[in-house]
């Protein structure tokens, strides 16, 4: 599982009209897709949503890493399912809660796997946030994706020297984690320190406002995407409130 969710997440350079857009564009477009996601409910808002992400997922060549993403989501989504029948909603109305959930994940995916982590860093800057918040987050981004396909070798080499992770009670398979645990943990540790000396023979810090050798700029694609994207959400709202009713 952790294997699929990595190869979902790590971004891969495309040549596509999604990918070639600016980063602030996908960022918006993904923005609009999981407020539609959010207020959508009913089977025909739902399908209308699907309907939706699906186009530049299909524009983006970007429909197996999506359903990757969207198969690791399943188990919360089964769980939100229980959840709300248990609670007492009709199983209409917990399976609509349940794909909206389904329509979110995939919503905000679609920035991720379109959008590579130096396009991310400029975004974010190009929001002025503080520079040390900017780092720490795109190197999460960029480590995740490492870590969990990390996670998986580890788990296969354990279970071929015979580590039985499946077995036993609750306690035991706690514990049958330890020998999981304590190499991700040390590989962790080892890719930080290389990164902080990476850092520091780079003279991080050594500048307050660093200059950066690329800068966002919008083109002709990336306006011509900014009214279809925004042309597109006002109608699915508009078709929401007066034609596209819920069930």
């Amino acid at each position: 599982m952790a294997h699929v969710l990595a190869e979902g997440l790590k971004f891969r350079h495309q040549d596509t009209p999604i990918h070639s857009l600016d980063p602030r564009i996908k960022l918006l477009m993904s923005v609009m897709l999981f407020s539609v996601a959010l207020v959508s409910d009913g089977p025909y808002q739902l399908a209308v949503t699907f309907a939706a992400i699906a186009v530049p997922t299909t524009l983006a060549r970007s429909l197996r890493r999506m359903g990757r993403v969207v198969v690791v989501s399943l188990t919360f989504a089964a769980f939100i399912l229980v959840v709300n029948i248990l609670v007492g909603y009709p199983l209409l109305k917990s399976l609509s809660i349940t794909l909206r959930f389904i329509a979110i994940v995939a919503a905000t995916s679609l920035f991720f796997v379109t959008t590579s982590p130096d396009e991310l860093e400029y975004v974010m800057r190009w929001f002025r946030l503080p520079r040390d918040f900017v780092f720490a987050f795109v190197t999460a981004v960029r480590f995740v994706p490492v870590l969990m396909l990390d996670l998986t070798q580890i788990i296969d080499a354990q279970k071929s020297r015979g580590l039985e992770l499946d077995k036993g009670g609750p306690i035991k398979r706690l514990r049958n984690l330890v020998p999981v645990l304590i190499p991700l943990i040390v590989n962790a540790l080892i890719r930080s320190g290389e990164l902080a000396e990476a850092m520091e023979s780079r003279g991080y810090g050594a500048v307050k406002k660093p200059t950066s050798l690329h800068e966002l700029r919008l083109w002709g694609r990336d306006y011509a995407a900014l009214m279809i994207t925004v042309g597109a959400w006002s109608g699915i709202l508009f078709a929401f409130r007066y034609y596209i009713g819920v069930v």
